[in-house]
Formats: structure tokens, C-alpha cells, sequence
């Protein structure tokens, strides 16, 4: 994306924050606010920091890298971006220079956070947003202005409809997951390890393992059933490759997941089985559209997979009778989405309003993140996934609906672990844009 591009989109996103941000103030009966871009992350009894990653409500506004940094949002006023800049040898100092955001902002640089809560000097009337509330209240921000939650709630809320700036930063994020997803293919295809794959993926996406939104999930095999999985072995990759992971530009994360197959191998169900899904994920990318409540998709998800499962004589009842009996419980135990953006799991997917409360998920589907229904402008993944996970298969095997399943078959591809198939989409007025798939059309299921 060129300069060009990002200043013209970025002009548009800033008077689109000004506006959100002032109206937020005003409902809240507040005059001021204080964004923080964080504070660096210590672990216990060690001299080390985890990596750092900014407030979220800061990045919202630039993607100005760095802790300490504040942002002080006054209505009838331009933004005022206090940037701490240390000299510091240990680090690598890069100066701000003119960066294509920088135009619109009252910039100050001072040399420490001390110096920048005096440029700040909040005071009564003004909130503060970010993870040293202490101080922030030493620095005179009123104890009810400390993360007030009407406040950071409908920040949350704004921030679910995405600026075209803001998607396009997404976009891009993808296209560069797509390389590296690329890449990883083709190094599991040529035998790699898991660790090798991974390499192979950071490479061409061009970033460390720090760069990357989440860490990433590189599973060959049976550990393709474990959800989670970040051990990345150095054997060689046998017959399956289960691949989450994603990129980031500007802040902004894209999230992909792919399952790919090696040989002749594995059992041909299961050749099936990873066609049918992404078949299936397509159909679940179709049905998005603005009114659709988001856990519509969970319902039909599971559907579909009954739909497949028993196609394939896993399960011996299909449809919604299936789904409702709980027969997919087992084989697709999380959500099928949620809200994607400056977080991998991005904010206000359960919130109910813009000052605050929560929509619950279904009780047969706790971990569904998004329950609100989608609306243009929304950004979220949509990833169906099919495992045999022992720990879960196992109430079953004795329970009332045993024979419901072939167990036999289970056994048989259980050893390839599982599938899952992931985009980014865009919700528009007439329904969606994938914005992954058209980083890279070769990709299949």
C-alpha cells in the first residue's frame, strides 16, 4: 500500500475517531480524555519484558510503536500526541520523522513518562484509558475518570465498524498472511517439521515470531487436535498440516487458518472430510449479510457439519435433528467467528449496546465470542473446524447416544486430528467481501 493511499485513508479514519470520541465524552457527561499507550509488561522476579503490545484504545487512533506514549482528546480541539522519547543506547531510537498519520496532531516529545503526564495536566472532567490508573490519579485524573466504564464501553462499540482505512489495513494484513501461508505449504508439502514450517511462514511474511497478532498454531497430525497447539516439534511433517496463523500491518491483525494434505494419505474419508469443510465454510461465508445475528452461523454450522459427518457414516443422523441431539458437540467444541481487528479477538462482539451490557451466547455453544448481529462494516472471521478429540468423544462412547456413532470410523481418523478452515470477512451493505481469499485465489480448503 502505498504513502499516498495511507494518508488519504488515514485522514478520513482520524475524523471519524474525533467525531466518535467527542460524541462518547459528551454522553458521559466528560470534557477530556487520556489514551495511554501502555506500559511494558515485566515477568516475575526476572529483569525481562514480554514483548510489548499497545493499549488498543491508543492504536485505534496511530500506530505510533512504544509504551508510555498519552493522547489527549479535547473536543473543539486537535489531538495532542505526547510521544516519550528516550535517549536510551540500549535500543534502537528511530526517529518520528513525518509519518503519513502525523499531519492532523499536536505532536510533543519529551524524554520520560514524568514529563509527558505534565504536557497532559488532566484534571477534573477528564478520564483516563489504560493500564496504570494509579498513575493517572497521581497526574490529577479524578478517581471516577479512571477506565470509567460507560466510556471504554462505547469505545468498544465503535470501534466494531471498521473505517476503510482501517479495513484496508486488515487487507493488507491478510495479503501478507498469504504469503506466509504459501510458503508454509509448500515447505509441509517438500516433508519440513513443524518448526521449519513455521520458520518457512515468518520468512515470507516478513516479521519475528513478535511481529505476529497471536502465536502461531503449526499442528501436523494428531495434535492438529489440539485446538491450541504451539509445541512446533522438529520431526518431519507427516500426512496433515492444521495452520493458524496470521499477520499484522499498522497494528491491525488478519487471522487464517488452512489444513493441508501431503501423499496419498491419509484415509480418504478424511480427504473428505477436509473438502466438505471448506466447502461448508464457503457456505458459511455466503449466508453473511447485515441483520443476520451472528449466532445463526454457529446454528448452521452445525448443521452443515451433521450434514457432513453423517454423509460420511461418522454419525448416523444428520440435519438439525443432529445438531440438537448434540451429536457435533464433540467435533466442533468452540465458536465459529468473531470480531477481528486491532486484537485477534477483537472487542464488543457479546455487548449489547453502546453504553455497555452483554448478549450471553446460546447455552449449547458457550464460547461463541459474537453474539450481536452483524452489521455493515464489521470485520470477523468465520472458521468451522471438525476434530476427534478423545477427551470430548468420551461421554459418548457409553452414554445413551453410542450408537449414533461409528466408532470405528472415529478410530480410524482420529490419528489425523482435525480440520479447520479460516477468513477475514467484511461485512457490507449487500452482504460480504471475503478479504482473504483474494490475497492468494489458489488456495483451497
Amino acid at each position: 500500500m502505498d504513502e499516498q493511499t495511507l494518508r488519504s485513508g488515514y485522514g478520513s479514519h482520524l475524523l471519524t475517531r474525533i467525531e466518535k470520541a467527542e460524541a462518547a465524552l459528551a454522553a458521559s457527561g466528560l470534557e477530556a480524555m487520556v489514551l495511554h499507550a501502555g506500559t511494558p509488561l515485566r515477568y516475575h522476579a526476572d529483569d525481562m519484558e514480554a514483548p510489548f503490545r499497545p493499549n488498543p484504545h491508543f492504536a485505534h487512533w496511530t500506530p505510533l510503536p512504544g509504551p508510555y506514549h498519552l493522547l489527549v482528546v479535547r473536543p473543539g480541539r486537535r489531538p495532542r500526541l505526547i510521544r516519550v522519547a528516550p535517549e536510551d543506547y540500549w535500543y534502537e531510537q528511530t526517529p518520528l520523522g513525518d509519518p503519513f498519520w502525523a499531519a492532523d496532531y499536536e505532536i510533543v516529545e519529551v524524554a520520560d513518562e514524568t514529563a509527558a503526564w505534565r504536557e497532559a495536566a488532566p484534571g477534573a472532567g477528564w478520564a483516563y484509558v489504560g493500564d496504570a490508573p494509579a498513575r493517572a490519579a497521581a497526574a490529577g485524573v479524578p478517581e471516577d475518570g479512571l477506565n470509567p466504564a460507560e466510556l471504554v464501553a462505547r469505545l468498544d462499540w465503535d470501534r466494531s465498524y471498521k473505517t476503510a482505512y482501517e479495513v484496508a489495513c486488515i487487507e493488507e494484513a491478510g495479503r501478507l498472511a498469504g504469503l506466509g501461508h504459501e510458503a508454509a505449504r509448500r515447505a509441509f508439502l517438500a516433508g519440513a517439521s513443524e518448526l521449519e514450517i513455521h520458520h518457512a511462514y515468518v520468512r515470507a511474511a516478513g516479521c519475528v515470531d513478535a511481529g505476529l497478532p497471536y502465536e502461531s498454531i503449526v499442528a501436523t497430525d494428531g495434535k492438529g487436535a489440539i485446538l491450541h497447539y504451539t509445541g512446533k516439534r522438529t520431526a518431519p511433517a507427516e500426512r496433515v498440516l492444521l495452520i493458524d496463523s496470521g499477520a499484522t500491518f499498522l497494528g491491525y491483525a488478519s487471522d487464517v487458518t488452512r489444513t493441508w494434505l501431503r501423499g496419498d494419505d491419509p484415509d480418504p474419508v478424511f480427504r473428505d472430510l477436509v473438502a466438505g469443510m471448506d466447502a461448508l465454510e464457503q457456505e458459511l461465508c455466503a449466508m453473511v449479510a447485515p441483520g443476520l445475528p451472528y449466532p445463526e452461523l454457529q446454528f448452521a454450522a452445525h448443521r452443515k457439519l451433521a450434514d457432513l459427518l453423517f454423509g460420511l457414516g461418522v454419525i448416523r443422523l444428520g440435519g438439525e435433528a443432529a445438531a440438537e441431539a448434540g451429536l457435533t458437540a464433540p467435533f466442533m467444541p468452540h465458536g465459529v467467528g468473531h470480531f477481528l481487528g486491532i486484537q485477534t479477538h477483537d472487542v464488543s462482539g457479546r455487548q449489547a449496546a453502546p453504553e455497555g451490557g452483554e448478549v450471553p451466547p446460546p447455552a449449547a455453544h458457550p464460547f461463541l465470542r459474537t453474539t450481536r448481529t452483524i452489521e455493515e462494516g464489521q470485520v470477523f472471521t468465520i472458521e468451522p473446524g471438525c476434530y476427534f478429540i478423545e477427551m470430548l468423544l468420551r461421554p459418548y462412547r457409553e452414554g445413551e447416544q453410542k450408537d449414533q456413532f461409528d466408532w470405528s470410523l472415529i478410530e480410524r481418523l482420529a490419528p489425523w486430528g482435525g480440520v479447520r478452515i479460516e477468513d477475514d470477512l467484511l461485512a457490507t451493505a449487500y452482504g460480504s467481501r471475503n478479504l482473504t481469499r483474494p490475497t492468494n485465489p489458489a488456495w483451497p480448503g
